[in-house]
């Protein structure tokens, strides 16, 4: 019998480029699913990983975790799945369901969690993404999408999407509440729809003048331009009840950011700078406010923000590729040159 293989394109040293990788996958478990992928977003957590940008990443690595496919295969103990069900999946791939964590619904900070690419499995093999063809992974993180999510739209939902959504609702954002999005690229232009689409007044946090209109297009009431007149962003001195921070560039004014909260507002971190926050207690205690974070989200959120997205037509913009030119995809991403995220057509890839 001839030895199955999986065929993406991996980066197989620090900053570099993405190549073509094949693998033999892990066997399919009992409570596992083989998906035939048809489509994978770009992550800004990709060129981290591409980069060792947060700690030496296993080379070599498939990147991806914004995926959507097709079940081709599944364990025999997976019920809620069927082969030919169209799905997705996110930044995770496993998590045991039995630990504390797990039990109270906080699969995402399970301690044994693995992340869809470069985690090591106790075997020591590695998780590999969706720059591919196939992937193989424990099937409740495999998501049925709802029919009216079209599947380039859906894909960077399941990262992007879950990490902007999950800590609004968590953090009340709705009616009443006052919300600003810090940052207007692949996360916050969801972060205005989501927030908007629950009902809070929203305000776009930029230093770009020129997404202004699109802010607004997106869902913001207001919007704050960070590089303007000093005068005019002090009038929201004291006013936001929750700051989204979806910015990633380096020598963030963090004290300028916080002086924008109310009384015991909150900032809550969804990007993940390479670089240590510097943050002057003073800034938090005077107005009492605090600073949170929040990872990607648990599986019952994330089936919860499907749902959300197809009922409020929440979508990303996207521009499509195919996966053959995802270095060039990539490329441009460390340039900014998208609006607002890539997602690779990984359907009539020839490995």
């Amino acid at each position: 019998m001839a030895i199955e293989q999986f065929h993406g394109y991996a980066a197989y040293e620090k900053s570099g480029e993405l190549k073509p990788f094949t693998y033999t996958p892990r066997p399919l478990g009992e409570e596992d699913v083989e998906i035939k992928i048809h489509y994978c977003g770009i992550c800004g957590s990709d060129i981290h990983t591409i980069d060792s940008g947060w700690g030496p990443s296993p080379y070599p690595v498939i990147p991806g975790h914004e995926i959507v496919g097709h079940v081709t295969a599944k364990g025999a103990k997976v019920t809620h799945l069927n082969v030919g069900d169209r799905v997705g999946v996110g930044a995770q791939c496993y998590a045991c369901f039995k630990c504390r964590d797990c039990d109270r619904g906080y699969d995402n900070a399970c301690d044994r969690k693995l992340w869809t690419y470069a985690s090591k499995y106790p075997d020591g093999e590695t998780t590999q993404g969706g720059y591919a063809d196939k992937v193989r992974l424990q099937a409740q993180y495999a998501f049925k999408l709802p029919e009216a999510l079209e599947s380039t739209v859906a894909a960077p939902l399941l990262c992007a999407g879950l990490t902007t959504y999950a800590p609004l609702k968590r953090h009340g954002a709705g009616p009443g509440k006052r919300v600003g999005v810090l940052g207007i690229g692949g996360l916050g232009h969801l972060g205005l729809q989501w927030a908007r689409a629950m009902g809070a007044h929203v305000i776009a946090i930029s230093h770009s003048p020129k997404k202004k209109d699109e802010c607004l297009r997106l869902g913001a009431h207001e919007f704050i331009n960070m590089g303007g007149d000093k005068a005019e962003i002090k009038k929201y001195c004291n006013t936001l009840d929750l700051i989204l921070c979806c910015a990633n560039p380096r020598n963030q004014d963090w004290p300028l950011y916080l002086s924008l909260l109310d009384v015991h507002g909150k900032l809550i971190i969804v990007s993940l700078p390479e670089e240590s926050l510097v943050i002057p207690p003073f800034s938090l205690t005077g107005k009492q406010v605090s600073i949170v974070g929040s990872a990607i989200g648990s599986k019952a959120e994330l089936e919860d923000m499907l749902e959300f997205a197809a009922k409020h037509d929440v979508k990303a913009q996207v521009e499509v590729v195919p996966l053959r030119d995802c270095q060039k995809a990539i490329d441009r991403v460390r340039k900014g040159d998208v609006r607002y995220r890539f997602v690779l057509d990984t359907a009539q890839a020839k490995m």
